[in-house]
């Protein structure tokens, strides 16, 4: 007869127990990337290079360009796993890779393109917002 009280507490126990251990699957669902982000990178002689990631996430696929101080380059191909970001973009010569880790709103990591290498470090900025258009 005591098993029988003590019953419905042991289930409570492990129900919640069970809850617990499952809930940060729950939380960890990751942040689509799409969007502006700003930043720095920085290459083998040191130099400091501004850059801008204008990306769209679809089905962890991961699109878009990237501006800096040295030109433009389109992502060739790129992917979002979890935390980590990986990006291929053109550079008319070797393709370059950037891999990331994602946290909150920064993208940290480092970039490689041919002999050239360094790293990066990006947030996400606010929406761009559109010029002011002329009156007509």
């Amino acid at each position: 007869m005591k098993f029988q009280k003590k019953f419905p507490l042991l289930i409570c126990a492990v129900l919640t127990l069970c809850a617990v251990s499952t809930q940060p699957a729950y939380c960890a669902a990751k942040a689509d990337l799409t969007g502006r982000y700003e930043g720095t990178a920085k290459n083998t002689q040191g130099e400091v290079i501004q850059v801008s990631f204008e990306l769209t996430e679809k089905d962890n696929a991961v699109s878009g360009v990237i501006h800096s101080s040295h030109g433009d380059f389109s992502i060739s191909k790129g992917s979002h796993q979890g935390d980590t970001v990986t990006l291929e973009f053109e550079t008319g010569g070797p393709t370059g890779t950037i891999t990331l880790k994602q946290s909150e709103d920064k993208l940290v990591g480092t970039w490689t393109a041919g002999d050239d290498n360094g790293p990066v470090e990006v947030k996400r900025a606010g929406p761009q917002e559109d010029a002011p258009k002329g009156k007509s």
